[in-house]
C-alpha cells in the first residue's frame, strides 16, 4: 500500500485550489461538501465558480496561482487544465509547505482523492491508487445502491446517543447494541422515530442476562479467500477471538475484525505446535469469558483436523458450539488438475489418507491402494513418499502409476509436481510447503485446460 488512507479534519482549514475549467469544477463539487474554507486562483473561472463564490462558499481571485498562495493551507490541487501550469502550481504549493495533489498526475502528487460514497456523517472513500478508476466507480455505484440513503441521518441520531450507550459494558455488548440499531431497530424506525427506538432498545440491552460464549469451528478452506463460505467469511466478521493453525494464510486472517484478538495455534506437520490440550484450554477460557470464538483450520475442520478432541472438549465444559465445513485441499488440488476425484468406470470410491499421525508413518490398506484404477488423496505425506512409495510397490502397485503432488493449492504460490510412483520420493523433495498426494490423478492435457498457466500456477516436472 503505497497511499494510506486516512480521513483529514478540513474543519476551518484552508484548502486552495488553482483552475478554473471542467476538472477543477469537478474537484470543487466534491471540496465543498466539507467544512473547509476553500480558495480557487482563476484568470477566467467558470460561470459556477463565480456564481460559488457570490454565495460565499468560497473566495475567488480572478488571476493566476503565485508564490505564498499556499500558506497554512492543508491541501493544494493543481487542477488548471495545462501540464506545464499544474506543474508550476505544485512547485510553488510545495514550497508554501502544502500537501499537493495534481490532478490526473499520481507521480506528482502526494495525496489522492478517493471516489466517495456520501452519507455524512458516515463516508466511504473508495480508492485504486490510480490503477483502477473505472474500477473505484464501479465499487461506489455498487455501495450507492446498497446504502440506504437515510444511514447519515441515523449516524447522526445515534452519535447524539453514544453518551447514554457508555452505560452498557465496553465491547462485545455496545457492538451488539449497536449492530442492533444499525441493521434494525434503526432502519425500521426511520430518522423519525429513530430516538424513541434507541430508547426501547438499550433498556432491552441493559436489562438482558450476560451474552454467552460460543465457539464456531471454521474451514478456512485451501487458502484461496475467494473460497470461504459465506457463513465462514460472516464468523470471522463477528468473532472476538480467532484461533487459528499455521496454514490459515494471512489473506484470510485479515477478514478478521481488526478488534479481533488473534491467536497463533501454530500446528504444523513435523514442526513446532501448540499442544492440543492448550488450544483446547484457549476455546473453552474465551468462551466462557463471553467471547463469541472462531477456531480457524485450514482446509475442511472434520478432515484430519482433531475436530472430535476439540468438541469433546468443549462439549464437557458446556460451551455451544458450531462446524462450518470448508474445502478440503483434495477437492482444491484436484481442482488444479482439471480432473474429478471420481469417475465412472475409473474409480467408484475415493479414499482419503492420512500420510502420518501421532505415532508417525501410519499403514494403511496396501493391497486396496495398490489396485488399478484406486484414487486417494494423501494428506501430509510429503515426508514420508518414500515410504509410501515402498509400501505400495510391496504390494504389487504399478511404479507407472500417475501420482501429483499439489503444493499450497488454490494459493498465489500453488504449485504442481506430476509424477509417477517411481519417482514420488523426487518430487516430494521438490515442495518446499504443504501439499497434498493426489495418488492415480495426472494433471488434465495442457491443450484441455481452461485456464492458460502462469507464473501463479507453476508445475515441476518429475
Amino acid at each position: 500500500m503505497r497511499h494510506f488512507p486516512i480521513f483529514l479534519d478540513t474543519a476551518g482549514r484552508r484548502i486552495v485550489l488553482a483552475g478554473g475549467g471542467e476538472t477543477a469544477l469537478a474537484k470543487l463539487r466534491l471540496l465543498l461538501r466539507t467544512e473547509a474554507r476553500v480558495t480557487v486562483f482563476a484568470p477566467d473561472p467558470a460561470p459556477e465558480i463565480a456564481d460559488w463564490a457570490a454565495a460565499g462558499r468560497l473566495t475567488l481571485h480572478r488571476r493566476a496561482f503565485g508564490p505564498g498562495d499556499a500558506l497554512c493551507a492543508a491541501l493544494a490541487y493543481a487542477a488548471t487544465d495545462d501540464v506545464a501550469e499544474d506543474a508550476r502550481v505544485a512547485r510553488l504549493a510545495r514550497a508554501d509547505g502544502a500537501l499537493v495533489n495534481v490532478v490526473d498526475n499520481l507521480e506528482d502528487s502526494a495525496f489522492l482523492t478517493p471516489a466517495l460514497v456520501d452519507r455524512d456523517p458516515v463516508v466511504v472513500a473508495i480508492g485504486t491508487e490510480g490503477a483502477a478508476p473505472v474500477l473505484a466507480r464501479a465499487i461506489k455505484r455498487d455501495l450507492e445502491e446498497r446504502l440506504s440513503p437515510v444511514l447519515g441521518a441515523l449516524a447522526r441520531i445515534g452519535k447524539a446517543f453514544r453518551p447514554r450507550a457508555e452505560a452498557l459494558p465496553q465491547g462485545r455488548a455496545r457492538r451488539d447494541f449497536w449492530a442492533d440499531y444499525y441493521f434494525r431497530a434503526g432502519p425500521e424506525a426511520g430518522p423519525e422515530g429513530a430516538g424513541a427506538a434507541l430508547d426501547a432498545l438499550l433498556d432491552r440491552h441493559l436489562s438482558a442476562a450476560p451474552r454467552v460464549g460460543s465457539v464456531a469451528l471454521v474451514g478456512a478452506g485451501p487458502g484461496d479467500p475467494e473460497l470461504l463460505t459465506l457463513k465462514a467469511r460472516r464468523l470471522l466478521d463477528e468473532a472476538d477471538v480467532v484461533i487459528h493453525d499455521s496454514l490459515v494464510p494471512q489473506a484470510i486472517l485479515d477478514l478478521a475484525r481488526r478488534e479481533a484478538t488473534l491467536i497463533h495455534a501454530g500446528k504444523t506437520g513435523f514442526g513446532p505446535s501448540v499442544p492440543q490440550a492448550e488450544i483446547n484450554r484457549l476455546m473453552v477460557a474465551h468462551a466462557q469469558a463471553g467471547a463469541q470464538v472462531v477456531r480457524l483450520k485450514a482446509g475442511d475442520p472434520g478432515v484430519y483436523g482433531r475436530l472430535d478432541e476439540e468438541l469433546d472438549a468443549l462439549s464437557a465444559a458446556g460451551v455451544p458450539w458450531s462446524i462450518v465445513p470448508g474445502i478440503t485441499a483434495a477437492s482444491a488440488a484436484a481442482a488444479s488438475l482439471g480432473q474429478s476425484l471420481t469417475k465412472r468406470g475409473r474409480n467408484s470410491a475415493l479414499r482419503l489418507l492420512t500420510g502420518h499421525d501421532t505415532d508417525g508413518f501410519t499403514e494403511q490398506d496396501w493391497r486396496g491402494l495398490a489396485r488399478p484404477g484406486t484414487v486417494a488423496a494423501i494428506y501430509m505425506g510429503r515426508k514420508g513418499a518414500r515410504f509410501l512409495q515402498g509400501r505400495l510397490m510391496m504390494h504389487g502397485a504399478d511404479p507407472a502409476t500417475p501420482v501429483t503432488l499439489v503444493e499450497h493449492a488454490s494459493r498465489p504460490d500453488e504449485r504442481r509436481h506430476p509424477a509417477t510412483l517411481a519417482t514420488l520420493p523426487e518430487a516430494a523433495q521438490a515442495c518446499r510447503g504443504a501439499a497434498v498426494i493426489l495418488y492415480g490423478l495426472a494433471p488434465r492435457a495442457a491443450e484441455a485446460l481452461s485456464l492458460p498457466e502462469t507464473p501463479a500456477r507453476q508445475e515441476t516436472a518429475s
